[in-house]
């Protein structure tokens, strides 16, 4: 049974442990997220992180299963919920713990929240476009692709450092169905 709480500045350490282990380096080959063959370095600044837990209308979602932190992401409403749609993203499960649900679960309460608690009526997110089978994951719970990208940020060590020239995001979409 996961039990979801919001982060706080204390919890960084652990977020960034989780988050790492998820997609760099050699730890994060024992689930199918990792994105090792992509980037090295750090996925997630420890600064960035601290301002996306203390700024409004953001929070960072923390779930864990008797006590231990298994998985985590961040919701948000940019630049003040233009167009209703809110964002999803450092997506975290356990490399151990992928492919057993914990992750669906995850996502469902980052849906509830954004539509319960924002009041957004979409949700968005980036996907390093190489990704395939993760946009698919995703296109099996309802988002789509949108046609939009956005560049990589390339020189930015805060989010790693890439292993190939032609990263790139794709942005995916859902309707948040009302309740």
């Amino acid at each position: 049974m996961l039990q979801f709480r919001d982060a706080r500045v204390a919890d960084i350490p652990a977020i960034v442990g989780l988050v790492t282990r998820a997609y760099r380096g050699e730890a994060s080959r024992a689930g199918w997220t990792t994105e090792a063959d992509l980037l090295e370095g750090q996925r997630i600044d420890p600064e960035v992180l601290r301002h996306d837990i203390q700024r409004p209308r953001s929070r960072v979602l923390l779930a864990e299963r008797d006590g231990a932190l298994v998985a985590c992401a961040h919701l948000a409403v940019e630049d003040g919920g233009r167009e209703g749609a809110g964002y999803f993203g450092m997506f975290a499960v356990e490399p151990g713990l992928q492919g057993g649900g914990t992750g669906r679960a995850v996502l469902a309460e980052a849906e509830r929240i954004m539509r319960e608690e924002f009041g957004m009526a979409r949700l968005q997110m980036t996907v390093i476009a190489q990704r395939t089978e993760l946009i698919d994951w995703y296109g099996r719970r309802g988002y789509r692709r949108t046609g939009a990208t956005k560049p990589f940020p390339y020189g930015d060590e805060r989010f790693g450092v890439p292993l190939r020239d032609d990263l790139r995001f794709e942005v995916l979409e859902k309707e948040l169905e009302p309740r």
